[in-house]
Protein backbone atom coordinates (compact mmCIF):
# COMPACT_ATOMS: atom_id res chain seq x y z
CA UNK A 1 0.00 0.00 0.00
CA UNK A 2 1.38 3.38 -1.03
CA UNK A 3 1.88 5.89 1.76
CA UNK A 4 0.93 9.50 1.04
CA UNK A 5 2.45 12.24 3.20
CA UNK A 6 0.44 15.47 3.32
CA UNK A 7 2.31 18.41 4.83
CA UNK A 8 0.35 21.39 6.15
CA UNK A 9 -2.32 19.00 7.43
CA UNK A 10 -4.22 21.71 9.31
CA UNK A 11 -4.37 24.14 6.38
CA UNK A 12 -7.33 24.49 4.03
CA UNK A 13 -6.07 22.02 1.40
CA UNK A 14 -4.65 19.61 3.98
CA UNK A 15 -7.96 19.57 5.88
CA UNK A 16 -9.95 18.90 2.71
CA UNK A 17 -7.55 16.10 1.72
CA UNK A 18 -8.07 14.63 5.17
CA UNK A 19 -11.83 14.42 4.55
CA UNK A 20 -11.29 13.08 1.03
CA UNK A 21 -8.86 10.40 2.24
CA UNK A 22 -11.77 8.52 3.87
CA UNK A 23 -12.93 7.65 0.33
CA UNK A 24 -9.44 6.52 -0.69
CA UNK A 25 -8.47 3.77 1.70
CA UNK A 26 -6.35 2.19 -1.03
CA UNK A 27 -3.62 4.55 0.25
CA UNK A 28 -2.11 4.91 3.69
CA UNK A 29 -2.40 8.59 4.58
CA UNK A 30 -0.04 10.48 6.89
CA UNK A 31 -1.31 13.95 7.74
CA UNK A 32 1.58 15.93 9.15
CA UNK A 33 1.01 19.16 11.06
CA UNK A 34 3.83 21.40 12.33
CA UNK A 35 4.81 18.90 15.01
CA UNK A 36 5.29 15.96 12.59
CA UNK A 37 6.90 17.92 9.75
CA UNK A 38 8.67 21.06 10.94
CA UNK A 39 9.17 23.09 7.79
CA UNK A 40 10.91 25.84 9.76
CA UNK A 41 13.46 23.45 11.34
CA UNK A 42 15.58 22.37 8.40
CA UNK A 43 17.93 20.20 10.48
CA UNK A 44 15.03 18.09 11.69
CA UNK A 45 13.08 17.94 8.42
CA UNK A 46 15.08 15.25 6.64
CA UNK A 47 15.05 13.01 9.74
CA UNK A 48 11.26 13.33 9.92
CA UNK A 49 10.91 12.40 6.23
CA UNK A 50 13.11 9.32 6.78
CA UNK A 51 10.95 8.27 9.73
CA UNK A 52 7.69 8.58 7.75
CA UNK A 53 9.08 6.94 4.57
CA UNK A 54 6.37 8.16 2.18
CA UNK A 55 5.91 6.95 -1.41
CA UNK A 56 4.10 10.14 -2.43
CA UNK A 57 4.32 13.66 -0.99
CA UNK A 58 1.68 16.38 -1.30
CA UNK A 59 3.53 19.44 -0.06
CA UNK A 60 0.64 21.68 1.01
CA UNK A 61 2.49 23.27 3.94
CA UNK A 62 3.66 26.85 3.49
CA UNK A 63 4.18 30.22 5.11
CA UNK A 64 1.07 32.04 3.87
CA UNK A 65 0.81 35.22 5.99
CA UNK A 66 1.21 37.55 3.01
CA UNK A 67 1.45 40.85 4.92
CA UNK A 68 3.46 39.47 7.85
CA UNK A 69 6.00 38.02 5.41
CA UNK A 70 7.16 41.57 4.66
CA UNK A 71 8.71 41.69 8.16
CA UNK A 72 9.46 37.95 8.43
CA UNK A 73 11.34 37.47 5.18
CA UNK A 74 13.86 34.96 6.55
CA UNK A 75 11.14 32.71 7.98
CA UNK A 76 9.04 32.91 4.79
CA UNK A 77 12.04 31.87 2.65
CA UNK A 78 13.05 29.12 5.08
CA UNK A 79 9.60 27.49 4.88
CA UNK A 80 8.65 28.32 1.29
CA UNK A 81 12.05 27.74 -0.34
CA UNK A 82 14.69 25.99 1.80
CA UNK A 83 12.29 23.38 3.23
CA UNK A 84 10.94 22.73 -0.29
CA UNK A 85 14.51 22.18 -1.48
CA UNK A 86 15.05 19.50 1.21
CA UNK A 87 11.72 17.80 0.43
CA UNK A 88 12.42 17.82 -3.33
CA UNK A 89 15.92 16.41 -2.81
CA UNK A 90 14.58 13.69 -0.51
CA UNK A 91 11.89 12.84 -3.08
CA UNK A 92 14.32 12.49 -5.99
CA UNK A 93 16.82 10.45 -3.94
CA UNK A 94 14.10 8.04 -2.82
CA UNK A 95 12.11 7.85 -6.07
CA UNK A 96 9.05 9.54 -4.53
CA UNK A 97 6.37 11.40 -6.51
CA UNK A 98 6.14 14.98 -5.24
CA UNK A 99 3.31 17.45 -5.86
CA UNK A 100 4.17 20.90 -4.53
CA UNK A 101 1.55 23.65 -4.19
CA UNK A 102 2.41 27.19 -5.32
CA UNK A 103 0.59 30.46 -5.95
CA UNK A 104 -0.52 33.10 -8.45
CA UNK A 105 1.50 35.59 -6.35
CA UNK A 106 4.61 34.63 -8.35
CA UNK A 107 3.28 37.12 -10.95
CA UNK A 108 3.32 40.93 -10.85
CA UNK A 109 -0.22 41.33 -12.20
CA UNK A 110 0.75 43.71 -15.02
CA UNK A 111 -1.21 41.94 -17.73
CA UNK A 112 -4.80 41.45 -18.82
CA UNK A 113 -4.68 37.98 -20.37
CA UNK A 114 -4.91 34.66 -18.52
CA UNK A 115 -1.44 33.64 -17.36
CA UNK A 116 0.00 30.42 -18.74
CA UNK A 117 2.56 28.30 -16.89
CA UNK A 118 5.27 29.81 -19.13
CA UNK A 119 4.33 33.43 -18.42
CA UNK A 120 7.15 35.50 -16.96
CA UNK A 121 7.21 35.57 -13.16
CA UNK A 122 7.98 38.74 -11.24
CA UNK A 123 6.72 38.66 -7.63
CA UNK A 124 5.89 42.01 -6.02
CA UNK A 125 5.88 40.90 -2.38
CA UNK A 126 8.04 38.74 -0.09
CA UNK A 127 5.52 35.91 0.05
CA UNK A 128 5.40 35.69 -3.77
CA UNK A 129 9.20 35.88 -4.00
CA UNK A 130 9.59 33.08 -1.43
CA UNK A 131 7.11 30.87 -3.28
CA UNK A 132 8.82 31.51 -6.64
CA UNK A 133 12.19 30.66 -5.06
CA UNK A 134 10.54 27.46 -3.80
CA UNK A 135 9.35 26.55 -7.31
CA UNK A 136 12.85 27.04 -8.71
CA UNK A 137 14.46 25.03 -5.88
CA UNK A 138 11.88 22.27 -6.30
CA UNK A 139 12.48 21.80 -10.03
CA UNK A 140 16.28 22.22 -9.76
CA UNK A 141 16.55 19.53 -7.07
CA UNK A 142 13.88 17.30 -8.57
CA UNK A 143 12.93 17.88 -12.23
CA UNK A 144 10.37 15.07 -11.84
CA UNK A 145 8.19 17.16 -9.49
CA UNK A 146 4.74 18.48 -10.29
CA UNK A 147 4.02 22.03 -9.16
CA UNK A 148 0.46 23.32 -9.05
CA UNK A 149 -0.07 27.07 -8.93
CA UNK A 150 -3.41 28.06 -7.50
CA UNK A 151 -5.17 31.27 -6.47
CA UNK A 152 -7.65 32.74 -3.96
CA UNK A 153 -8.10 29.47 -2.05
CA UNK A 154 -11.09 29.09 0.26
CA UNK A 155 -12.92 26.30 2.11
CA UNK A 156 -14.88 25.75 5.31
CA UNK A 157 -11.53 25.36 7.10
CA UNK A 158 -8.99 27.98 8.14
CA UNK A 159 -8.97 31.71 7.44
CA UNK A 160 -10.07 32.81 3.98
CA UNK A 161 -11.99 35.47 2.08
CA UNK A 162 -15.32 33.61 2.04
CA UNK A 163 -15.40 33.07 5.80
CA UNK A 164 -14.25 36.64 6.46
CA UNK A 165 -17.01 38.02 4.21
CA UNK A 166 -19.66 35.85 5.89
CA UNK A 167 -18.58 37.12 9.30
CA UNK A 168 -18.43 40.80 8.25
CA UNK A 169 -21.75 40.65 6.39
CA UNK A 170 -23.46 39.35 9.52
CA UNK A 171 -21.86 41.97 11.76
CA UNK A 172 -21.82 45.14 9.66
CA UNK A 173 -24.30 47.20 7.65
CA UNK A 174 -21.69 48.17 5.05
CA UNK A 175 -18.30 46.83 3.93
CA UNK A 176 -15.82 47.88 1.23
CA UNK A 177 -14.11 45.41 -1.10
CA UNK A 178 -11.47 46.06 -3.77
CA UNK A 179 -12.79 45.91 -7.31
CA UNK A 180 -9.57 46.23 -9.33
CA UNK A 181 -7.81 42.97 -8.43
CA UNK A 182 -8.84 40.30 -10.94
CA UNK A 183 -8.45 36.52 -10.77
CA UNK A 184 -10.42 33.40 -9.99
CA UNK A 185 -11.15 31.69 -6.67
CA UNK A 186 -10.25 28.08 -5.90
CA UNK A 187 -12.43 25.84 -3.75
CA UNK A 188 -9.96 23.68 -1.80
CA UNK A 189 -12.21 20.61 -2.25
CA UNK A 190 -11.83 20.89 -6.04
CA UNK A 191 -8.05 21.23 -5.76
CA UNK A 192 -7.87 18.23 -3.39
CA UNK A 193 -9.77 16.16 -5.96
CA UNK A 194 -7.31 17.24 -8.67
CA UNK A 195 -4.37 15.89 -6.64
CA UNK A 196 -6.12 12.52 -6.41
CA UNK A 197 -7.02 12.65 -10.12
CA UNK A 198 -3.36 13.17 -11.07
CA UNK A 199 -2.34 10.26 -8.85
CA UNK A 200 -5.01 7.96 -10.25
CA UNK A 201 -4.34 8.90 -13.89
CA UNK A 202 -1.15 6.77 -13.70
CA UNK A 203 0.32 9.49 -15.91
CA UNK A 204 3.10 11.49 -14.29
CA UNK A 205 3.99 14.57 -16.36
CA UNK A 206 6.41 16.77 -14.37
CA UNK A 207 6.47 20.56 -14.47
CA UNK A 208 4.19 23.45 -13.56
CA UNK A 209 0.40 23.37 -13.88
CA UNK A 210 -2.19 26.06 -13.09
CA UNK A 211 -5.42 25.30 -11.28
CA UNK A 212 -8.31 27.47 -10.10
CA UNK A 213 -12.03 27.40 -10.69
CA UNK A 214 -13.35 28.72 -14.02
CA UNK A 215 -14.39 32.36 -14.26
CA UNK A 216 -12.80 35.82 -14.23
CA UNK A 217 -13.88 38.12 -11.40
CA UNK A 218 -12.77 40.79 -8.93
CA UNK A 219 -12.81 40.37 -5.16
CA UNK A 220 -15.78 42.78 -5.15
CA UNK A 221 -17.76 40.57 -7.54
CA UNK A 222 -16.89 37.54 -5.44
CA UNK A 223 -18.16 39.35 -2.33
CA UNK A 224 -21.43 40.21 -4.13
CA UNK A 225 -21.96 36.53 -4.93
CA UNK A 226 -21.30 35.55 -1.30
CA UNK A 227 -23.85 38.18 -0.27
CA UNK A 228 -26.42 36.90 -2.78
CA UNK A 229 -26.03 33.21 -1.93
CA UNK A 230 -25.88 33.88 1.81
CA UNK A 231 -28.87 36.26 1.56
CA UNK A 232 -27.09 38.91 3.61
CA UNK A 233 -28.47 42.44 3.88
CA UNK A 234 -25.08 44.13 4.18
CA UNK A 235 -24.23 46.85 1.62
CA UNK A 236 -21.06 45.96 -0.34
CA UNK A 237 -19.18 48.95 -1.70
CA UNK A 238 -16.49 48.76 -4.43
CA UNK A 239 -13.17 50.51 -3.76
CA UNK A 240 -9.83 50.70 -5.60
CA UNK A 241 -6.76 48.95 -4.17
CA UNK A 242 -5.27 52.41 -3.49
CA UNK A 243 -8.00 52.96 -0.87
CA UNK A 244 -7.16 49.74 0.97
CA UNK A 245 -3.55 49.86 2.08
CA UNK A 246 -1.81 46.61 3.05
CA UNK A 247 1.81 45.91 4.00
CA UNK A 248 2.32 43.68 0.95
CA UNK A 249 1.36 44.68 -2.58
CA UNK A 250 -1.04 42.34 -4.41
CA UNK A 251 -0.98 41.54 -8.14
CA UNK A 252 -3.78 43.43 -9.91
CA UNK A 253 -4.40 40.64 -12.42
CA UNK A 254 -3.59 37.00 -11.71
CA UNK A 255 -6.12 34.97 -13.67
CA UNK A 256 -4.55 31.58 -14.41
CA UNK A 257 -4.93 29.74 -17.71
CA UNK A 258 -5.89 26.12 -17.01
CA UNK A 259 -5.51 24.79 -20.57
CA UNK A 260 -2.46 22.67 -19.77
CA UNK A 261 -3.92 20.74 -16.84
CA UNK A 262 -7.19 20.23 -18.74
CA UNK A 263 -5.40 18.90 -21.81
CA UNK A 264 -2.88 16.63 -20.08
CA UNK A 265 -4.96 15.29 -17.19
CA UNK A 266 -8.40 15.61 -18.78
CA UNK A 267 -9.61 17.57 -15.77
CA UNK A 268 -13.10 19.04 -15.75
CA UNK A 269 -12.96 22.35 -13.86
CA UNK A 270 -16.11 23.63 -12.11
CA UNK A 271 -17.25 27.24 -12.45
CA UNK A 272 -16.52 29.38 -9.39
CA UNK A 273 -20.25 29.97 -8.75
CA UNK A 274 -21.02 26.23 -8.55
CA UNK A 275 -18.09 25.63 -6.22
CA UNK A 276 -19.02 28.52 -3.95
CA UNK A 277 -22.58 27.17 -3.66
CA UNK A 278 -21.17 23.75 -2.65
CA UNK A 279 -18.92 25.34 -0.04
CA UNK A 280 -21.71 27.44 1.48
CA UNK A 281 -24.02 24.39 1.57
CA UNK A 282 -21.37 22.38 3.42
Amino acid sequence: MKRILVTGANGQLGSELNLLSKKHSEYEWIFADRTKITLDDLDLLETQLKEIQPNIIFNCGAYTAVDKAESEKELAFRINCLAVKIIARYAVNNNINLIHISTDYVFDGNTSIALSEDAETNPINVYGASKRAGEIACLEENPNSIIIRTSWVYSKFGNNFVKTMQKLMQEKEEISVVNDQIGSPTYAVDLANVLIDILESKKWIPGIFNYSNEGEISWYEFALLIKELGMYKCNVKPIPTSAYQTQAKRPKFSLLSKERIKAIYNINIPDYKESLKKCLNS
